[in-house]
């Protein structure tokens, strides 16, 4: 099936691209519970599937909302409002959702899926303002859990493909960005054209412009919400996702443990995984106390992060750490030789 959404000069004038922790939320869940291998995410997968089981997510109200396959209801990715939303932005605007969506998605998912709606998301459905900060409360304990402590490492891939596609935009325009965004979609006139695409999507069941949404976890295709107001939300595979969890080497760490001492250094470098403190002073062989002594040091010095879930804390480098330890030093320059005995160093002329 093809279907086709006409632009206007002012859909046009109103595209844009927008990273959401919303949609990483939703993609990445169904990836954990479709319960197979992965050749790009398995070492994601492998680390976070028993922690997210431990904490009762997957068989949660997000299990019901997420399916293995087909719809999701729109109301779990409200259109961002800026380039980058924070996931607490983006909750409270889900927690604004208005009653009559959230029904109307639930009807739609009961329907597609071809279940009746269990207890939980019939309370949903009948007290949508009631039930919404406990789907919210879901997902903010799954992002610590899935997400956060991963989120610099996944944050530089999307960053990375936005502004690949921008300067596409700025060197080729429009016709060019969209023709190149997925094999599925083709520009031609002014119209995008998505090729296999289950459900039809009309300019007059759409708002206006369209918000370009880079994903490390949709898969292959592309994935799209169209709710009006809202513009139409298309995310769509982003470029570099393929390396994303592949080891990096760190040439700097020798140089780091001059300044760090070896023992906080290799606990950097042991974070490549995200782990909590009885995990490295396995790893290391340091006494969880010396553990805990040393990633407070560097949590106050802004190279580690720290993300409770419950029970749960995971410690993870941040940007910085990552900087630090994969930075090669600059080589030297060959120095000046010394001015001959007797005669003085020149000095610069006024």
């Amino acid at each position: 099936m093809e279907t086709e959404l006409e632009f206007s000069a002012g859909d046009l004038a109103r595209l844009r691209f927008a990273v959401s922790p919303l949609w990483e939320v939703g993609t990445s869940f169904r990836l954990l519970a479709a319960g197979r291998a992965h050749p790009v995410h398995r070492r994601w997968i492998e680390q976070v599937r028993p922690r997210v089981a431990a904490a009762g997510l997957d068989r949660d109200r997000l299990a019901e909302l997420v399916p293995c396959d087909g719809y999701v209801p729109d109301f779990l990715n409200p259109a961002p409002t800026g380039p980058a939303p924070t996931l607490a932005e983006e909750l409270t605007a889900l927690r604004a959702a208005p009653a009559e969506r959230i029904r109307r998605d639930l009807v739609r998912l009961e329907r597609e899926q071809g279940l009746s709606l269990g207890p939980r998301l019939r309370a949903l459905y009948d007290e949508p303002q009631a039930q919404l900060p406990k789907v919210a409360e879901e997902i903010e304990t799954y992002w610590q859990l899935a997400l956060a402590p991963y989120w610099a490492r996944i944050r530089a891939v999307l960053d990375a493909d936005v502004l690949h596609r921008a300067r596409q935009l700025a060197e080729h325009g429009v016709a060019h960005l969209l023709n190149d965004l997925h094999t599925v979609a083709g520009w031609e006139g002014a119209t995008l054209r998505l090729r296999q695409r289950r459900r039809g999507m009309s300019r007059a069941a759409a708002g206006a412009g369209l918000v370009l949404v880079p994903s490390a976890f949709t898969g292959p295709g592309l994935l799209t919400r169209v709710t009006p107001p809202d513009p139409p939300q298309l995310a769509y595979p982003a470029r570099g996702t393929g390396t994303l969890w592949q080891p990096r080497p760190t040439p700097a760490a020798d140089a780091l443990a001059a300044v760090l001492g070896r023992s906080r250094t290799r606990l950097l470098a042991e974070l490549e995984i995200p782990a909590a403190t009885t995990d490295l002073a396995r790893r290391t062989g340091l006494s969880p106390a010396a553990v805990s002594q040393s990633l407070t040091a560097l949590r106050d010095a802004g190279l580690v992060s720290a993300h409770r879930a419950g029970r749960w804390v995971l410690y993870a480098r941040t940007a910085t750490a990552d900087a630090l330890l994969t930075s090669r030093a600059p080589e030297s320059a060959e120095p000046s030789p010394p001015a001959p005995p007797g005669r003085p160093e020149p000095t610069a002329r006024r």
